[in-house]
């Protein structure tokens, strides 16, 4: 009898990781999304969803393209945002609801996707002239870290963390849809009699700061986790006769 037991390959941190999230909303979403999934149409598929999320990260960005010169559109962030949010969350809730997970196929879509939507939605705000081309990359270089340094947790450890500090990707989709709205009203502020500096410059900084402080501290506590459960064994010169 041949034994194949050998060809058989491992299960993948897609399949096998725990997803954990603290967001302040997780609890309330989560609800949210299986009473959606329970009541989709069956011609509607996790593919179609995710899809759809892309599409909406990309006239997120679109319309902050077309905000700075036109600020009637800023509106449109957040219909653009919400759609996002539907096709992005929704799609995985989706496939355990009707059990037709695919676990890797469906965790390097939804990143590759989340990932070129990023790119993009940081792409329109450099374009726009709301903020500083300068600190657009350079927020998004510091978004690109912290997706990294998750993923690369998730494939060492098995757990796939969506929030730090009570926010994840809901939460930052409300924020940036607030900002965007206050724009309607101003795209300058000034602080403490200095200024006037671009509102989203403002919230850039602020963003950047707290993207750099999860990136560190994430992998900083990682980092000690895997050195406790892989410890450094020191052995003591075999004496020489």
């Amino acid at each position: 009898m041949i034994d194949t037991t050998s060809t058989m390959p491992a299960p993948s941190p897609a399949e096998t990781h725990a997803r954990e999230n603290r967001g302040l909303l997780a609890r309330a979403e989560k609800r949210a999304l299986i009473w959606l999934a329970e009541r989709c149409p069956r011609w509607v598929h996790s593919d179609h969803l995710s899809a759809l999320g892309l599409l909406g990260m990309l006239g997120t960005g679109g319309a902050f393209a077309t905000g700075g010169t036109y600020p009637a559109a800023l509106p449109l962030v957040v219909v653009a945002l919400a759609v996002n949010w539907f096709g992005d969350s929704l799609d995985g809730t989706l496939a355990r609801v009707r059990k037709q997970q695919r676990p890797r196929y469906g965790y390097y879509v939804d990143h590759a996707l989340d990932i070129a939507g990023t790119a993009f939605l940081f792409g329109g705000l450099a374009a726009s002239g709301l903020m500083s081309t300068t600190l657009a990359v350079a927020v998004m270089a510091a978004y690109f870290a912290v997706m990294a340094e998750v993923f690369l947790a998730t494939s060492s450890r098995g757990v796939f963390k969506m929030s730090f500090l009570g926010f994840g990707p809901t939460e930052l989709r409300i924020v940036l849809s607030l900002g965007a709205l206050a724009l309607i009203r101003t795209t300058h502020v000034t602080i403490g009699g200095h200024g006037p500096f671009l509102l989203f410059d403002v919230g850039g900084v602020v963003g950047l700061a707290g993207l750099t402080f999860t990136f560190v501290a994430s992998s900083v506590a990682n980092g000690r986790a895997l050195y406790r459960a892989e410890p450094l064994e020191w052995h003591r010169p075999v004496p020489r006769n």
